[in-house]
């Protein structure tokens, strides 16, 4: 009897350390499954809050949980791959989004062509069987390029070739050349996608250029000047890219777009001349009245030369303005005045 006592007792324990399923609450709690909340709006115990908090808050949300556990073991379930699984309802809370829904990414053209004709996409094989290493290769990562260097351990130098030229460098160059090729193919259908306009000049383009994007580009760098390409020499029969002017080569200019309203360009009109006929003459009144006294000292001098040679009934000679001849006076012609005292003494030549 000691022996079952014994083990009833330890059954009795170990059940203690786990609490019941069912939860008593003075008023429900509100769940929504869809979101696997639990809203409980019962009033706190602010004694056991104040003087126990952990492990009053550690009670209070092992026995929400279990509600929530409860409703959720109600639910209709499913087996997928060997697990079981609750098909949850839909949400009833609605939550505010921090964000604006993702707009779906646009194709691009080769996905448009590809959905068009029906091509499905691939997978590729992790690992194909290559003749030449006689083993089965990845066909991509960091593994594959070390294979492409076992195989090509040894590159011939074509006869067309300097015989000193790298090959190993050269093929390392074409293969960058190769990548940045298709990175501007990729951007450029980006932009496409994206309905983003493209530059007219500036780009490698994959085609062939036209004879009108060759002109158009040639216009550009031709005007890439301080001056527009005004002072540039034109070639013998050189042709000019029509629809660009100046303003649109020179950045920050912006075409003034012609007026189509007939109201508006009347009211534009009147207001012009209105600012012609109100506009007034600026006078400088200072200015005029100096140039009116120098016209009158300049005629009385006039006048009194004038009346000098009349008398003296010599002949009247074409004066300037400061009342002076026309002819030079002349110098002293060498002669040297008596009464004059010069320390340097003639000057020998």
């Amino acid at each position: 009897m000691d022996i079952v006592q014994s083990v009833l007792q330890k059954e009795q324990e170990e059940l203690a350390k786990f609490k019941p399923i069912t939860v008593e609450k003075k008023e429900e709690v509100a769940l929504d499954l869809g979101h696997l909340l639990c809203t409980d709006a019962n009033d706190l115990d602010e004694a056991r809050l104040r003087d126990d908090t952990d492990n009053y808050l550690l009670e209070l949300t092992r026995d929400n949980t279990q509600l929530l556990l409860n409703e959720i073991w109600k639910l209709e379930t499913e087996r997928i791959d060997e697990e079981i699984v609750a098909k949850l309802p839909e949400p009833k809370l609605p939550l505010p989004r921090s964000r604006k829904l993702p707009e779906p990414k646009p194709l691009t053209r080769w996905e448009k062509f590809a959905k068009e004709k029906g091509i499905q996409k691939k997978k590729k094989d992790k690992k194909v069987w290559d003749e030449t290493m006689g083993d089965w290769v990845p066909t991509w990562g960091a593994k594959r390029a070390k294979v492409e260097q076992q195989k090509d351990w040894c590159i011939e130098v074509p006869k067309n070739v300097d015989p000193m030229t790298d090959m190993f460098e050269k093929k390392a160059d074409l293969k960058k050349e190769k990548v940045a090729r298709n990175e501007v193919n990729r951007m450029r259908n980006i932009a496409r996608a994206e309905k983003i306009a493209l530059p007219r000049a500036g780009i490698v383009s994959a085609d062939a250029a036209s004879s009108k994007q060759l002109l158009t580009a040639a216009t550009i760098v031709k005007a890439s000047t301080a001056s527009v390409g005004k002072f540039q020499e034109k070639l013998p029969k050189e042709k000019v890219a029509r629809g660009i002017g100046v303003k649109e080569l020179i950045p920050g200019m912006k075409r003034k777009r012609p007026i189509t309203d007939n109201k508006k360009e009347r009211e534009v009109n009147l207001e012009l001349v209105t600012q012609i006929l109100n506009k007034k003459p600026k006078i400088d009144l200072e200015k005029a009245i100096s140039v009116q006294k120098r016209e009158a000292r300049e005629e009385r001098e006039n006048l009194e030369h004038t009346n000098v040679d009349s008398k003296k009934g010599g002949k009247k000679k074409g004066k300037s303005k400061g009342g002076k001849g026309n002819k030079k006076p002349k110098g002293g012609q060498g002669a040297r005045k008596p009464g004059k005292k010069s320390s340097f003494g003639r000057k020998r030549r």
